[in-house]
This record gives structure tokens, sequence and C-alpha cells, in this order.
């Protein structure tokens, strides 16, 4: 059963990094599930894993231990791809978000082209949907793509913030201008707004003026602060700061 968690705001914690130290490697430790565990203890509401076709970090298998053993939700990230379909289908996670990706990249580059991809996201929404999986699409806080993704049916978007978090100055506040934007666009069609990539200590308190938002889906920061504090500390300092959201304030 899943944990019945508040009206708040949720944080979502992407492992994929703990992954990553593993397969440095080539070795059993650190675990992903254990890293899962720790994770929900310090009061997490979802854990996200990126299952990519080169299968850089987490494995099938991650997915399939996760699958049997979280409390809270399991959200999938995966390209729409005919092979990683079937794995989400066959494992029926919580959550789907469907990503843009490419071999040579360090990590996602950029939002989902929805609207140049309707056809076949519209199938793959529709299968996940039927099997009782919500899908949600990671896309730039674009008011075509926002429109697109309402269009092909997905419940839920999840706005890529990585650009703002990569900028600074006036650029930084246009970008937190368009988030803004983006998240009442998809609020008013009555999407669930998601958010997330390259948020972290430093920034999570502008991300906070966006309205409207449901979860935010944070990894590499995490993972990274758990170097110094543990992934439980790490957890509980994004958990506090995430504490104060009322809903946004931009002015």
């Amino acid at each position: 059963m899943k944990r019945k968690v508040g009206n708040g705001i949720k944080l979502g914690v992407n492992i994929d990094h703990v992954a990553t130290l593993r397969q440095a490697r080539g070795v059993k430790y650190p675990s992903v599930l254990e890293a899962a565990r720790l994770c929900e203890e310090a009061g997490v509401h979802g854990i996200t894993v990126h299952l990519r076709e080169d299968r850089r970090h987490i494995q099938d298998a991650d997915v399939r231990e996760l699958r049997k053993a979280l409390g809270t939700i399991l959200n999938l990230e995966m390209a729409n791809a005919r092979e990683i379909v079937e794995i989400a289908l066959e494992v029926a996670p919580d959550e789907v978000c469907l990503v843009p990706e490419k071999r040579e990249e360090l990590t996602t580059e950029g939002g989902l082209d929805v609207a140049g991809q309707k056809k076949d996201l519209a199938a793959t929404v529709k299968r996940l949907t039927d099997a009782g999986i919500v899908p949600s699409m990671f896309i730039d806080p674009d008011p075509v793509q926002i429109a697109a993704s309402a269009e092909i049916g997905a419940p839920c978007i999840e706005l890529h913030t990585g650009t703002f978090c990569n900028s600074s100055g006036p650029a930084a506040r246009q970008e937190l201008d368009r988030l803004v934007r983006g998240a009442e666009q998809g609020h008013g069609l009555r999407l669930q707004v998601n958010a997330g990539h390259g948020i972290n200590m430093a920034n999570i308190d502008d991300i906070l003026l966006v309205p409207h938002l449901d979860t935010l889906n944070i990894g590499h920061s995490i993972v990274a602060r758990a170097v110094f504090v543990g992934i439980q500390g790490a957890v509980k300092e994004m958990l506090e700061k995430m504490a104060s959201y009322t809903g946004g304030s931009h002015g």
C-alpha cells in the first residue's frame, strides 16, 4: 500500500547517481534499494529512476526490485522507445515520465518535443493509462508543448527547470517567468504540474515561487549533498526548504 502523503508540495528523489557510483566499479554497492529505503524513511513521497536505453546507471533488475519493495510512488523516467515501454508495462510503476534521450548526453538536455511527436506519444500515453500507469511529459515551459501534452491525453507534465537553474541575472528572471506562465497554463488545462532538473539548495527558493506545483523531482544535488551529510540528511534539508511552499507567488 502506498504511503498517504499530505496536501503540500511533494518531493520525488531521483537515485540514478547512486547506481552511477555502483556501475563505475561494476560492483554490487552502493545499493539502489537501500538508498530508496533511506529516502523513504526520511519522508520523501516518491522515488524516480531513469532506465536509459544504454543502461548507463539504472538496470532492469533495479526497476523490478524497487517495484516490489517500495512503499512510496515509483516514477520511471524513460524514452518513448519500444523496448523500454514494454518493460514499463510489465513492471507497472505508479508513474512514467517520458523524456528525450540521446546516447551522447551526460544528462537529459531540454524537454520532449510533444508537438512534433503527437501521434506516437498519444499511443504510448493511452497504453500506459490503460495499464493504470500515470504518464507525464517532461517538457520545456513552452505554451505549444504544454498544449500538445493536454491534447494527447497526458494528465501530467513535468516542467524542465534546467535552463533556469543554469542561468543567472536577467536571463534567470526570464526563465523563471516562463516557468510561472507554464505552470499557470498547465493548471488551467487541468494538468498536474511537476518540475525538475538542476534544482538544488541554492536555487530552490526561486523554484518555490512557481505556482501550482505538485511534485519536485530532484536527484543529482541530493546524491551529491549526501556525500557530506548522508542521504537522509540531504533529503531532510530539501524537505525543510520545501515546507515553506504556499502555492507560489511571483511579483
